[in-house]
């Protein structure tokens, strides 16, 4: 077991908290805490106390979060936790039968369940009842019409829209996996991904919208289509045209053709399949910059169970809440945003670009009451200069979420001057790795400038050395969990060892009905770093508040002189920097050691003196050795299609090697602009 976090230390924040809870006894964390002191099993005075009781008694901590959050099951089993031969494969709740879908689905009434809105104005509503009717009918379609069985595979490659939830939730109510894209991938992405697992039905849009363009899909559609072995039906959800014209696709039916093929609406009862906790529910890719994409198959209660937990207890979501994410269909925040119907929340929609100005509309406009984002999103609103607690009321919003890559002490700043003083600002970090947190927040605790609050809850977080030992407080290292946790991936489809039946449903094992087992990639992948511990791939230091300051991916980062330097510190220096509006840092091989290069997206000319100005930006607020030894202009960086920047793909065509699948990031053309550099020459 790892040290943990440090024991809180008053007045160690940057200038002390920017924020506190006014009622932290009101939250659903203490009244947990109230049901397991009614338990006997002790008091907690806050959440540091909680945390130590959940990595210390995980049986007892598990148990109470399943009764606290009410799963819904048809059995739950005596057994809470079965230890395997390492971390990876100790199973939870093993004798337990659920389906994760019943659990989305519960309390059908006329509340709201969905509320879309789409970049051209269009809005959609749907209540409960009608959520549970849709589904029943596309559950309908894909039973009785397709066959769909246990451990089939029904992908989507669509928007961020309400039938990308009702099919998810069919294909989970059936027993399903289900795998999503979005349709912004093209060809190549979609086929990387969806090629793996071997749909049997896949689920498009006709096109998309984005910053005021369409983008048709259908002529893609017949490539991708034509590139999947095991694919039996095709369907096409229409989102530009309500009539599209599919006579270029002679294999594939309208969404409503579709519909047609199960049961009317209102005729026929959803059933759920009561199936193993550890049930295969999704496959989420990793972002594939450096490769073909990983394929991470997540099991259903291990997922609901996980998410429940961090939306009650650590982002205090209630009934009633509305819930919104950014997010596109293909990122696993969009799987985190769908599990909050089972908090009986309302889940908010959007599908576009990510205007700050639409968004915060959208946010007094519908009652938001959680606002998720990425730390990009808020430094381009404040690089474009707004103040949305000046232009927008934004009096339902209670938490604003952030995640993607490490929020700067500049943008926690910002969004308490700037968007609103009295909000929870619940920075938080996981992965698709663990389709969840690994550090999260605290409704109950202040929260302190470029600080993630505490370790997520069940989850015993660390940081070690290269040694595997545990560092203190404002020492750098590695992000380890070195205990098991219910959301930890089954392993990688397809992987040696792995996924014994991948090309059908087969017979049902202690794993599910696929049998996927945590393979010797999967192992490699998280467990090789430090033997039978999790190895999530960040920089990350404790803070002497309990907190944790994540600085960007390990294997992105640099090394000058042997002395290992986060990204992310480089680029909170950038900031206080008006004229620096994006930046992307690498590590160049040079000289038998490594120097840094900052690239700089510029509202302007580089200049002499700017480029001064940003070196001693960086020494006084990093330290001499995060100097950059060259600054160079150009006209965008590369990110990911869920905003990360993608620093290995610039290092790579720096260094004249290959990047592998560029559909993983939504502008590769900009690579280009990187490639032999003459001010990297000398």
């Amino acid at each position: 077991m790892g040290s943990g976090p440090p024991p809180n230390v008053a007045g160690g924040g940057r200038n002390g908290p920017l924020w506190s809870p006014a009622s932290p006894e009101e939250t659903n964390l203490r009244a947990f805490c109230m049901a397991l002191e009614h338990a006997g099993h002790g008091t907690f005075a806050d959440f540091t106390e909680l945390h130590a009781f959940s990595v210390a008694d995980p049986e007892a901590f598990w148990s109470a979060a399943w009764d606290f959050c009410e799963v819904i099951a048809e059995t739950r089993g005596e057994r809470i936790f079965e230890p395997g031969s390492g971390i990876f494969d100790g199973r939870f709740f093993p004798d337990a039968r659920l389906n994760f879908a019943e659990n989305l689905l519960r309390r059908p009434d006329d509340t709201p369940a969905l509320i879309f809105s789409g970049e051209s104005g269009d809005r959609r509503e749907l209540s409960r009842a009608e959520l549970l009717s849709d589904v029943a009918r596309i559950a309908g379609a894909l039973g009785s019409g397709v066959g769909i069985r246990p451990g089939d595979r029904v992908a989507a490659w669509l928007p961020n829209i309400p039938e990308t939830c009702e099919l998810m939730l069919a294909t989970a109510a059936l027993g399903g996996v289900f795998s999503s894209c979005s349709p912004d991938f093209g060809v190549d992405g979609v086929v990387d991904r969806f090629g793996q697992i071997r749909p049997r039905v896949l689920v498009a849009a006709d096109g998309y919208r984005y910053g005021g363009k369409e983008f048709d899909c259908l002529e893609r559609l017949g490539e991708i289509a034509a590139r999947l072995d095991g694919l039996e039906r095709i369907v096409v959800v229409p989102f530009l045209d309500p009539s599209p014209d599919l006579s270029g696709l002679p294999d594939a039916v309208s969404w409503e053709a579709f519909l047609a093929e199960g049961p009317s609406a209102g005729a026929g009862r959803l059933e759920f399949l009561a199936l193993p906790f550890d049930h295969p529910l999704y496959v989420l890719y990793s972002s594939g910059t450096t490769g073909v994409p990983k394929s991470i198959v997540h099991r259903a209660g291990g997922i609901l169970l996980k998410h429940l937990a961090e939306h009650r207890l650590q982002c205090d979501v209630r009934p009633g809440d509305r819930v919104f994410y950014f997010t596109t269909a293909g990122w696993m925040m969009w799987n985190w945003l769908m599990s909050a119907l089972a908090s009986e929340a309302t889940l908010v929609l959007y599908d576009g670009a990510p205007d700050p100005v639409r968004l915060f509309d959208l946010t007094d406009a519908e009652g938001i009451t959680l606002f998720g984002t990425s730390a990009g999103f808020v430094e381009a609103t404040a690089k474009r200069g707004l103040s949305p607690r000046r232009t927008h009321r934004l009096d339902s919003l209670q938490t604003i979420t952030s995640t993607g890559s490490p929020l700067s002490p500049e943008g926690f700043e910002f969004i308490y001057a700037e968007v609103k003083s009295d909000v929870h600002l619940a920075s938080i970090s996981g992965g698709t790795d663990l389709c969840g947190c690994l550090v999260n927040g605290d409704p109950t605790a202040p929260v302190y400038a470029g600080e993630i609050q505490r370790p997520a809850l069940g989850l015993d977080i660390d940081v070690f050395d290269s040694e595997g030992r545990p560092c203190p407080p404002d020492v750098q290292g590695e992000l380890v969990c070195t205990n098991s946790f219910p959301s930890m991936p089954l392993g990688f489809w397809g992987d040696a060892d792995g996924s014994a039946a991948a090309s059908d449903g087969g017979a049902e094992s202690p794993q599910g009905a696929l049998g996927i087992t945590a393979g010797p990639r999967f192992r490699r992948a998280y467990f090789e770093r430090y033997p039978g511990v999790w190895h999530q791939g960040d920089f990350a230091h404790w803070t002497v508040n309990g907190g944790m300051v994540i600085a960007g991916r390990s294997d992105a980062t640099l090394n000058p002189g042997g002395v290992r330097i986060g990204t992310a510190e480089i680029y909170r220096c950038l900031e206080g920097i008006p004229e620096v509006l994006e930046a992307i840092v690498i590590g160049q091989p040079w000289q038998a050691d490594t120097r840094i290069v900052l690239f700089v997206r510029l509202r302007g000319e580089l200049t002499d003196e700017l480029t001064r100005r940003i070196r001693e930006c960086i020494r006084t607020g990093a330290s001499p050795r995060h100097v950059p030894a060259r600054v160079v202009a150009v006209d965008a960086v590369p990110r990911t299609r869920s905003g990360k920047l993608t620093e290995l793909a610039v290092r790579d065509v720096v260094c004249g090697r290959p990047v592998h699948n560029t559909e993983a990031i939504a502008n590769p053309e900009v690579l280009e602009q990187f490639r032999d550099r003459p001010e990297l020459a000398s």
